[in-house]
């Protein structure tokens, strides 16, 4: 399992994304189940349902032992784009990731249009 200390406590990565970004971060020792049976991952296949999705995000949002989100992009984009767009707390930190079959696109991210405008003066366009 990957920690890391951050104010005093470990604290986990979680991810929401397809099948193949969701392995690919379990293989690299990220995956962690409480005593509650709680994962800090979930993998969408075309047929989840959104209230899973959503759910599960608010979970990790409220859980005080993640302080990394990793979401692929094209789900943020299907399910939770109104949340994260809403979300202004420091952590845990929401990061939007591309996927296997799907390309990053920087000016659908919010936390990048954020930093673009703080550093620059503008949006990506």
């Amino acid at each position: 399992m990957s920690k890391k200390a951050i104010s005093g406590g470990n604290k986990l990565i979680a991810v929401i994304g397809d099948s193949d970004t969701v392995t690919g971060f379990l293989l690299t020792g990220i995956g962690d189940r409480n005593l509650k049976g709680q994962s800090n991952f979930l993998v969408v296949q075309p047929d989840t349902k959104e209230k899973l999705v959503e759910d599960t995000f608010n979970g990790f949002l409220k859980n005080g032992d993640i302080a990394v989100i990793l979401v692929s992009q094209h789900v943020a984009e299907k399910y939770l784009r109104s949340i994260i767009n809403s979300y202004e707390e420091t952590l845990p930190a929401i990061l939007e990731i591309p996927s296997k079959d799907k390309p990053y696109e920087p000016k659908k991210d919010i936390i990048m249009q954020r930093a673009n405008k703080l550093l620059y003066g503008s949006e990506i366009v």
